[in-house]
């Protein structure tokens, strides 16, 4: 039995996070991404670093960095949602998909080109294709460019790309347990991937906000960070189970609980576990660096790293021309894309273990890193300049065409009748597919578990045989009824007559053929295997048609349990939104209660509320604050608000939604910069630039951030400063502030 060396586990931890934490402070102290800092750590503690101590066994760190993948992971999967996937629209989508598959052919001929294997060259296609969002974070908030307009939009590209590295991860690994790239399994597993998560993401979101919302009161801290964690592993492993990586069944659980109200709660718990094992998974990327062979394949590292400038550039900007974007937004947007990160180490991390990576590219993959992290400031600068000077070459019927193309796209709609089909025919597809997967689900579950135990008890004659279809036809019966009923309401076909005139029953038709064929094939595969092919067809019909039969006879019961269902469901995949607005909370009358978190630039941050007097003002009744988890009833008049309180108001939606943007205001600002404030004294010269002005005159607080404590005329005299004292040369100045800032007054 292999044995554990917890001495060596101990020390080989204890010298990556001390040279992690070394590092870190050095590069935060220089103002370079904290990433960095850690990939630097790593190469000290590797064996290519000789001159310190080296990690005893690699396993180890192994074994934690893959830990670190899984909660990397799941904390994107908590900023993920697919509410945000739903609020970018259809122009972010569509602009990810142009970069990514862009980028991909761009590296896999880069890769030909370098007489790297098949399945290297797609994994290298895999690597350069997948932004930072960490890196492009960092480099606006330091820049200070948050605020931009090409931010959200960037922003909304890199969520969708996110989604598409989980799925670009499980292909990358069919392709390489196979060694080959075959139509039929990538098809195949692109199938069994959406099958498996749409199973997932259903049944998650149907039981896990309900469980949390029944049993809340009884969740604490500390237990919703055992539960969260524990429903992460417990997807890591059924995703492993099922054919995935382990990182797929994490960003699943992330996701999920990502609608769920109590998502801000969990990132704010698993942050210092994400923290820990994020840092030893990018110092375990750091180990990979091997300086010789850096230096053997520079020329492929210049390559490379141009090639992921020149092409998220022209890629970046051709996929927001596309969707309708301005070509300045779309150039912004494409400039600050320029680098690679996480993601392109975690998938060098899925080929490595996988056996299937050259060892030379997880080395350059790094180098191509820290090179275009560091260029990623300077391109996002040159955006506008280089906008500017294309824009001056361009001819003036190009520029005119692009302007129109972009006002067309973003103010074209279609008509009311266009727009309410469009709604009808996406309910019916997402309603059809959703309970489609469940069924199949069920039967798979049935045919594995009920059946063989029922076939125990009853025996293999007929009556355990119709035990067998009359139980799971009895559990998947409610989602294959749920597939008969029709899409379209009744209000809605009013609407249709009213605004057409009359209605084309030829979409209800198929949609109704479709539901009645699928739903004839989930029956006849219950009773496949149970009774002949000829008898299960004929029974499936027959139990179709009487389905159709009831549907049509007694349809409110089926409507309203149908109903019933999909409101649980809508209702808590869009529970943090219902709670905010109190959409769902409807108490009497237009009356909701609704939970708004108050943002740092909230109008009435430090107020009393007696000051404030919300209900002549707003309409509204302020019923309690939560702050720092604890709960304020009915809170009295000379209570103050502060940022971060949750306020439970109670109004009408209208009233509601007027007083939501001012409750939540929230500028994003960047970080403010590192002063070094101390207490200082010199003297001013005569070209000072407040020699000779009074105190009052001068804005030393607004303009240099100082405050004056005292001013010292000849050896002994001090002079305590009035707006009326008026400085002249030779004074000395006895004062509080950064001393750079300073520095402009002597």
């Amino acid at each position: 039995m292999e044995t554990l060396d917890i001495n060596s586990l101990i020390s080989d931890l204890a010298l990556i996070l001390m040279l992690g934490a070394v590092a870190t402070v050095v590069f935060k102290m220089l103002k370079q991404p904290i990433v960095l800092g850690y990939i630097v750590a790593g190469f000290l503690a590797s064996p290519h670093f000789t001159l310190l101590p080296s990690v005893a066994v690699e396993a180890n760190i192994e074994f934690w960095a893959q830990i670190g993948i899984i909660v990397l992971l799941f904390s994107l999967g908590l900023e993920f949602s697919f509410k945000k996937l739903i609020d970018v629209g259809g122009s972010a989508i569509i602009t990810a998909l142009i970069i990514v598959l862009g980028m991909m052919s761009l590296g896999f001929l880069v890769g030909k080109y370098l007489g790297y294997g098949l399945v290297n060259s797609i994994f290298l296609g895999g690597m350069i294709s997948m932004s930072s969002t960490t890196i492009i974070l960092k480099a606006l908030t330091d820049l200070n460019m948050r605020q931009r307009r090409f931010v959200p939009m960037t922003f909304a590209v890199l969520i969708v790309e996110d989604l598409f590295a989980v799925v670009l991860m499980v292909i990358l690994s069919s392709i390489a347990l196979n060694n080959s790239v075959k139509g039929g399994e990538m098809l195949g597993s692109i199938l069994k991937l959406s099958f498996f998560l749409i199973m997932w993401f259903t049944v998650g979101i149907f039981m896990i906000p309900t469980l949390f919302k029944r049993y809340k009161r009884y969740i604490s801290d500390e237990q919703m960070l055992i539960i969260s964690m524990g429903l992460c592993f417990a997807m890591v492993l059924f995703s492993v189970n099922s054919g995935f990586s382990a990182a797929l069944g994490a960003f699943v659980m992330g996701s999920i609980l990502a609608g769920t109200i109590e998502a801000e709660r969990i990132e704010r718990l698993i942050s210092p576990v994400k923290d820990l094992f994020g840092a030893v998974f990018f110092i375990s990327v750091g180990m990979m660096v091997n300086p010789t062979v850096m230096t053997q394949h520079w020329s492929v590292i210049a390559l490379l790293a141009a090639v992921v400038i020149v092409g998220m550039i022209v890629f970046g900007t051709f996929g927001m021309l596309a969707t309708g974007q301005p070509l300045k937004l779309a150039m912004e947007s494409g400039f600050s894309l320029t680098q690679i990160g996480e993601f392109s180490f975690i998938i060098a991390t899925l080929g490595t273990g996988l056996g299937v990576l050259d060892k030379s590219i997880y080395p350059i993959i790094v180098a191509v890193s820290v090179i275009t992290t560091f260029t990623t400031p300077f391109f996002i600068k040159q955006a506008v300049p280089c906008y500017n000077a294309i824009y001056k070459l361009l001819p003036k019927t190009w520029t005119r065409l692009l302007n129109g193309y972009s006002q067309n796209a973003t103010e074209s709609e279609g008509s009311e009748t266009r727009v309410l089909w469009k709604s009808i025919m996406t309910r019916y597809l997402s309603r059809t597919v959703i309970y489609s997967v469940v069924t199949i689900a069920l039967i798979a579950v049935c045919r594995s578990y009920l059946m063989p135990l029922l076939l125990q008890w009853l025996g293999d004659g007929s009556l355990g045989r119709l035990a067998c279809a009359a139980g799971t036809i009895t559990i998947t019966g409610p989602f294959i009824a749920s597939i008969i009923m029709p899409s379209i309401k009744r209000s809605e076909h009013e609407r249709l007559v009213e605004m057409a005139g009359t209605v084309s029953y030829v979409p209800i038709v198929v949609m109704f053929i479709i539901s009645a064929i699928l739903s004839t094939i989930f029956l006849a595969a219950i009773l496949q295997g149970i009774y002949p092919s000829a008898i299960s067809l004929v029974a499936a019909i027959v139990l179709v048609l009487a389905t159709l039969g009831a549907v049509a006879a007694f349809p409110n019961p089926f409507r309203r349990r149908l109903a019933s269902i999909e409101k649980r469901f809508l209702s808590n995949i869009n529970e943090r939104e219902n709670r905010r607005t109190g959409h769902e909370n409807n108490l009497v009358s237009d009356l909701h209660l609704a939970y708004m978190t108050v943002g740092h630039d909230c109008p009435f941050v430090g107020d009393r509320l007696r000051n404030l007097d919300l209900r002549t003002r707003y309409g509204v009744n302020l019923v309690n604050i939560q702050r720092a988890g604890k709960l304020h009833p009915v809170p009295s008049g000379d209570m103050r608000i502060f940022p971060a309180d949750v306020l439970g108001v109670i109004g009408t939606e209208e009233q509601i939604q007027r007083m939501l943007p001012l409750v939540e205001a929230q500028n994003e600002r960047a970080e403010a910069p590192n002063l070094e404030v101390k207490f200082i004294h010199f003297a001013i010269g005569e070209k000072s630039p407040i020699a000779g002005k009074r105190l009052e005159d001068t804005r030393l607080r607004e303009d240099y951030g100082a405050l004056l404590v005292a001013v010292q005329r000849g050896e002994d005299e001090y002079v305590s400063p009035t707006p009326d004292l008026k400085f002249a040369p030779g004074d000395i100045l006895w004062i509080v502030g950064d001393p750079k800032q300073l520095s402009r007054l002597k």
